[in-house]
């Protein structure tokens, strides 16, 4: 990956966006994810501090629980799962993500917006 020193946010579109994985009535396991291996290169090598991807997921399936782990090991990362970016080309953006606020909640829906 060619990602620059001190960008902090990455929002990855994947084959999951061209398959159009989230609007299928089924889960479909063979959506792309991170590997235990490539969160620890990216928490190792990048200044990221907020993963975003286009599925339910940021790990692999084969990989739910090793890949959280690496990236979870850095408390500093915020995941972001299920973005739609069926029409968001490649570039610079600035992302404001919204999140509700539940109390006793480890995480929470949010609404993501990219502004060119």
């Amino acid at each position: 990956l060619n990602i620059p020193k001190g960008v902090r946010r990455v929002l990855f579109r994947t084959l999951n966006t061209d398959r159009g994985l989230m609007w299928k009535a089924a889960g479909d396991m063979s959506y792309v994810g991170f590997t235990e291996d490539g969160a620890q290169w990216l928490v190792d090598n990048t200044d990221i501090k907020l993963v975003g991807i286009d599925y339910i997921s940021v790990a692999a399936f084969d990989h739910l629980i090793s890949a959280h782990v690496a990236f979870f090991k850095n408390a500093d990362i915020i995941l972001v799962e299920a973005l739609k970016l069926d029409n968001v080309k490649t570039g610079l953006y600035m992302l404001h993500c919204l999140p509700l606020r539940l109390v006793g909640s480890e995480g929470s829906p949010i609404r993501c917006i990219l502004i060119k």
